[in-house]
């Protein structure tokens, strides 16, 4: 593509203009090409063309600032061509001496760019990609694989398989090797990075290494104490309810809660919850009646 210096055909010397200044020579540029007054020219539409783009793209800030990226370096690039050429055709004696003495001045700043494009060419590692996956908390407790489908940098869906291992700790991350993004210049892939989420469900929840879980009581077992069973993720246990317990207080059982990551367990506590029964039988009611009349019991005054 050939290269169009907006610059130059709008008559400025210089990136270093305001807007207001790019208008102005935008207005003159276009008095000075217009077809009405050029009939002569069969250039002076295209250049009126030329003239137009070049003020649409520099009168936008930020289409302008990539421009002059390319401004610079082509820039750049002339001057050191005309550098070139005139030294080139500068056969004098004492350039021939420079010549003798001191080495071809040209082929040591070939060279050093030579050098440079081989040190552009280094292998670079592509990027890692980072996502997140959830899993039960019992699915963990135990280790499953699941999959995991992600869009590729031209547009597909490849699907991964993750093995998370038992036990995983909530947030931390799997790392598949070479599956992130191409590596350039031979560069190896970046790798892909799966954060682990564990997800409560309706019996646990998770806090670091210890689990919480419910057990829901009558009132009269709440009332007399009880022998409870109490269920973890992979066993269960009897639990001593002492009597006269409340709903929101909480139990202990060492040694039963997730996996530390040290070969260990946390621990398994256990929040009571005293249900009343919604529908009472004709026994019940007289029950519970002729309780309210024998005790004496009244959490308001307690």
């Amino acid at each position: 593509m050939v290269f169009k210096d907006y610059y130059k055909i709008l008559e400025l010397k210089t990136n270093k203009v305001s807007t207001e200044e790019i208008k102005i020579a935008y207005r003159n540029a276009v008095k000075k090409n217009h077809p009405d007054l050029n009939l002569d020219s069969k250039l002076a539409e295209e250049k009126i063309k030329d003239i137009n783009e070049a003020y649409r793209i520099l009168s936008n800030y930020s289409t302008k600032r990539k421009y002059d990226r390319i401004w610079t370096k082509h820039s750049s690039s002339s001057k050191q061509k005309e550098y070139r050429e005139k030294n080139r055709k500068s056969n004098t004696i004492f350039g021939e001496f420079i010549n003798i003495f001191f080495g071809n001045i040209e082929n040591t700043k070939e060279s050093k760019n030579s050098k440079n494009s081989k040190n552009d060419k280094k292998p670079i590692k592509g990027e890692n990609i980072e996502t997140s996956i959830d899993a039960d908390i019992e699915e963990v407790f135990y280790g499953i694989d699941k999959k995991i489908s992600l869009r590729t940098t031209d547009g597909n869906l490849k699907v991964f398989t993750v093995s998370i291992p038992a036990g995983m700790r909530n947030g931390e991350k799997i790392r598949l090797l070479g599956q992130g993004k191409i590596g350039q210049n031979g560069g190896k892939n970046g790798d892909l990075l799966i954060k682990v989420n564990i997800k409560d469900n309706d019996r646990f929840q998770l806090k670091g290494s210890d689990l919480y879980t419910k057990l829901f009581l009558t009132p009269w077992e709440a009332a007399l104490g009880t022998k409870a069973k109490v269920y973890s993720i992979d066993t269960e246990s009897n639990l001593y309810i002492p009597k006269g317990i409340e709903t929101g207080e909480v139990l202990k059982i060492s040694g039963k809660g997730y996996k530390d990551g040290k070969g260990g367990r946390g621990d398994l506590f256990v929040n009571i919850n005293i249900m009343v029964p919604k529908e009472l039988s004709n026994e019940e009611k007289e029950l519970f009646k002729k309780l309210s009349n024998i005790s004496a019991f009244n959490p308001r005054n307690s």
